[in-house]
């Protein structure tokens, strides 16, 4: 067991996982030998005959499990980023031992009533803001676990949670099967017109890899997205999209329907064991808007203002694409394609325009110049330190004065082996551990565009968008500055959590930034003043169609979650229902959004998909501080990192944005910034 390296300390840089020196067959060995540690740790908890403290009790259970911790980030990030067969099925055995180990902790009563002790002691009032912080979370953890259930409901409390760990798990599953079970083989040029030459040589190189003649397209989105803006054969625009669509609703062996059933009925009766109504109410509890109802007049507000400016949008794109021709009812899979050669009518602009200026390794360098300009950060290519794939660079980052913060891992291309979509997550969390500031390792995960034989990777405008989103939770992960784990970086409420992240896309459309980013690939040429007016006057085109399309994803969530009877109807029928307010298309039969709707039934977005807008009205009023003072203002950007960013989760988020901001904050900014209102 001790050549298991999993279970030695990382004799590496920064202590950073030693990827290469991991093989598959030692995860279950290892995760089975830290349970065990872990169990001994909380044991040793239980038998302590000194009374119950806030160090011996409460800290001591923060710092238990670190080691199954380390294993589990590792794994499981190589599970969402780099996984196989193997892996996969390590997870389907390890997920449920984890799950009851986890429910050991939770619903033993000896060691909540040592919790309780000291929850209800006179200690309270001595303990700062961060320590009230985590005996409230550890309490309120207990008893949102299980910990006041008995008898029967305890029993059934265990096997739903198990259950659920294996679902969720296995609905990720089939929707990366799915994305890769497809491809679009063209062997006819003339089949490809419209298309542009980044997009077929992608197409083209895709094929070689496989020992085929001509292009082949997949449902990954670099290959998708081109596909259905540019591809003038209708015919195949639709056989992409349907394929797209229909991912894990296909009834085949990866079919989603039935485990979206069981899920949605185990959260149900899990909520209700709880004392709730609906998993939502149980959820909500714990983040900003508190309760459903609050959600749902959120959304409302919401879509009354933009459902107008939606149905203008679609039908200005739909009367453009009778002038260009089509004279049949718009579609889904026209939408994208219409709408694309309406912008660059209206605007003179589209992605091929931008593209040669967006070279990734120099929209890399421009953000992490922001990060310089914003915070004093510097980020310091290391070779040294070994990333999970060879596509994976490792930078080590350092603030103002030298001080080491962080390393930050990114993974930019998609593969067969990655799930799709882009996401941040972390190896290691930021936390105080005997005097030390223990560091954290962070990691963002894309799916953009690949570089080719004769091109690099030119990134969309949306790609630098995302690039900067993901590069907001960095920061958030990167710049924690708490004593305790559980309280760091991006633990904190879901609907606080996009905060960070997405008052970086903002920058995208300031003209300082983009002078900076957009470089042309062949000539250096700055991006022109014109180009970058248009992408400023263009940003608010279509923004009443994008505007629905987010709050019916909100919607659909919070139909399956406010459930209060088990589900035994029709999926596809269920969710046509909870969004027709948002529909702006003719429906179509079978085709549903739910079936890899990953961020709520393979994520933590789960009554939770609405904090995207909720956190959008925030972001856009903190950006509006930056718009006053300058955007690279320093010490607006100090400001926001001290009270945001570098705080986690150790207050509550109101508290937090309210130190920044001076007050609560208006949906106006947002609205505005929308195009919704003057």
């Amino acid at each position: 067991m001790n050549h298991n390296p999993l279970l030695i300390p990382f004799d590496t840089i920064h202590q950073t996982a030693p990827f290469h020196l991991i093989k598959e067959e030692q995860y279950l060995p290892a995760f089975k030998e830290a349970m065990k540690l872990g169990k001994m740790e909380i044991d040793a908890i239980i038998a302590n005959d000194d009374a119950p403290t806030f160090s011996n009790t409460i800290e001591a259970l923060e710092s238990s499990g670190q080691l199954l911790g380390t294993i589990s980030s590792i794994f499981f990030n190589l599970n969402h980023a780099e996984t196989n067969e193997t892996i996969q099925e390590i997870a389907r055995e390890v997920s449920p031992l984890l799950t009851e180990y986890s429910n050991d902790i939770w619903l033993n009563p000896a060691l909540f009533e040592k919790v309780k002790t000291v929850f209800n002691s006179t200690e309270k009032t001595m303990l700062n803001v961060e320590q009230q912080k985590l005996l409230d979370d550890t309490h309120k953890a207990f008893v949102r676990k299980g910990a006041l259930l008995e008898g029967a409901a305890k029993v059934r409390y265990r096997e739903i949670t198990k259950e659920l760990s294996t679902l969720t798990l296995q609905f990720g599953e089939n929707v990366l099967a799915e994305t890769n079970a497809y491809q679009l083989h063209i062997t006819d040029r003339d089949a490809l017109t419209g298309l542009p030459d980044g997009a077929l040589e992608a197409a083209s190189a895709l094929a070689k890899s496989e020992e085929k003649e001509g292009w082949i397209f997949s449902l990954q989105f670099p290959s998708y997205f081109p596909f259905m803006k540019y591809a003038d054969n209708r015919e195949l625009r639709q056989q992409m999209y349907m394929a797209h669509a229909s991912r894990g609703n296909n009834n085949n062996e990866r079919d989603n329907k039935s485990i979206i059933q069981k899920i949605i009925n185990l959260r149900i009766e899990k909520a209700q064991l709880m004392g709730f109504e609906t998993h939502a109410h149980f959820v909500l509890e714990e983040q900003m808007a508190l309760k459903p109802d609050t959600v749902y007049m959120f959304l409302q507000e919401l879509l009354e203002a933009s459902i107008r400016f939606a149905k203008e949008d679609v039908k200005e794109v739909a009367d453009f694409a009778q002038k260009e021709g089509l004279n049949e009812e718009l579609q889904r899979w026209d939408y994208m394609y219409y709408s694309e050669k309406l912008k660059a009518q209206k605007f003179g602009l589209n992605d091929e325009m931008t593209k040669p200026y967006f070279q990734l390794e120099n929209v890399e360098k421009g953000v992490f110049s922001l990060a310089e300009k914003l915070y004093g950060l510097s980020f310091q290519l290391n070779d040294n330190i070994e990333g999970y794939h060879q596509e994976v660079k490792t930078y080590e980052v350092f603030d103002e004065d030298g001080t080491f913060l962080s390393v930050f891992y990114v993974d930019y291309h998609p593969r067969p082996t990655k799930q799709g979509g882009a996401w941040m997550t972390s190896f290691r969390d930021q936390h105080i551990q005997k005097d030390s500031d223990i560091r954290p390792h962070i990691s963002i995960v894309c799916n953009f565009t690949r570089p080719t034989e004769k091109q690099p990777s030119l990134l969309t405008f949306m790609e630098v968008t995302t690039f900067l989103h993901e590069f907001g939770h960095a920061l958030h992960g990167m710049l924690s500055k708490v004593t305790y784990e559980s309280l760091s970086g991006t633990s904190v409420y879901r609907d606080f959590v996009e905060l960070p992240s997405q008052i970086m896309e903002n920058w995208a459309i300031q003209r300082e930034w983009l002078q900076e980013v957009g470089v042309h690939y062949k000539t250096g040429e700055v991006i022109p003043e014109e180009l970058i007016q248009k992408l400023i006057d263009s940003d608010n085109f279509q923004s009443g169609y994008a505007m629905v399309r987010q709050l019916s994803f909100g919607l659909n969530d919070m139909a399956w979650h406010t459930l209060s009877v088990p589900f035994e109807g029709d999926v596809i029928a269920f969710e046509k229902k909870a969004i027709e307010k948002t529909e702006l298309f003719a429906p179509i039969e079978n085709l549903a959004v739910s079936t890899a709707f990953s961020h709520i039934f393979d994520g933590g977005y789960a009554s939770g998909y609405y904090g995207y807008k909720w956190a959008e009205v925030l972001d856009a009023d903190a950006f509006d501080v930056f718009l006053k003072n300058g955007i690279y203002n320093r010490e607006t950007a100090q400001k926001f990192r001290h009270e945001i960013l570098e705080k986690g989760g150790t207050q509550h988020p109101m508290k937090l944005y309210k130190a920044f901001r001076g007050g609560e904050p208006s949906i106006e900014p947002l609205l505005r910034r929308s195009g919704l209102i003057k």
